[in-house]
């Protein structure tokens, strides 16, 4: 299944089962986008992510960091990553995000990707440290990215294009039946920042 579309319709589960994917949409405008895409890659503490694939340490040229409530420790690909403080521009957006959402966070993995170039492999968000089928809610600022998600068995596929200023909520047990990816292309040259707001337990 291709969906391929930028439309919008934060009730529209885009999953056809076992998961629950809603797309909002731009929910910050072109001068708030803007602002906020400029304000994260400058001033947040980004770093090369690391993992470890048996026993091996690669090193990306794809960017990350790590903040929430309070110094968390989250741990994936074997790598293990102590959550930062808050900036003031993160917790306007975890506010804005968590009144869009009806849901509560304590912390946000973001990611920087210099170039289309630059993706992510099929995964699943299922790491133990997270809240069990909880809430993840993925924002964009930037260049606009296709995202896809694989179901683990059937292996249906469906696409979404991924816009500047927009919001991707992935809930219910989405994480158990489905892997995401952010496919490489050549032909996307600008930056993207993306934020995943997350729960973490314990």
């Amino acid at each position: 299944m291709d969906l391929f579309d930028s439309t919008s319709g934060k009730n529209k589960n885009w999953l056809p089962k076992e998961g629950i994917v809603n797309y909002y949409g731009k929910v910050f405008n072109q001068k708030e986008s803007d602002f906020f895409f400029e304000t994260l890659l400058n001033t947040i503490e980004w770093k090369n992510d690391e993992a470890y694939i048996f026993g091996k340490k690669y090193v990306t040229k794809r960017k990350v960091a790590w903040y929430g409530d309070r110094d968390f420790e989250y741990t994936y690909s074997n790598a293990t990553k102590r959550a930062l403080p808050w900036t003031k521009e993160l917790l306007e957006l975890k506010q804005t995000i968590e009144e869009e959402t009806k849901e509560t966070f304590n912390s946000c993995l973001l990611n920087l990707y210099h170039t289309g170039e630059e993706g992510m492999a099929w995964h699943s968000d299922g790491e133990t440290d997270l809240k069990k089928n909880g809430a993840i809610a993925s924002v964009s600022f930037g260049a606009d990215r296709k995202f896809a998600f694989k179901h683990r068995e059937t292996k249906e596929k469906v696409e979404l294009l991924l816009e500047h200023g927009s919001l991707l909520v992935m809930a219910g047990t989405t994480q158990s039946h489905w892997l995401h990816r952010l496919p490489p292309t050549k032909l996307v040259r600008r930056p993207r920042v993306n934020l995943t707001f997350r729960t973490i337990i314990g």
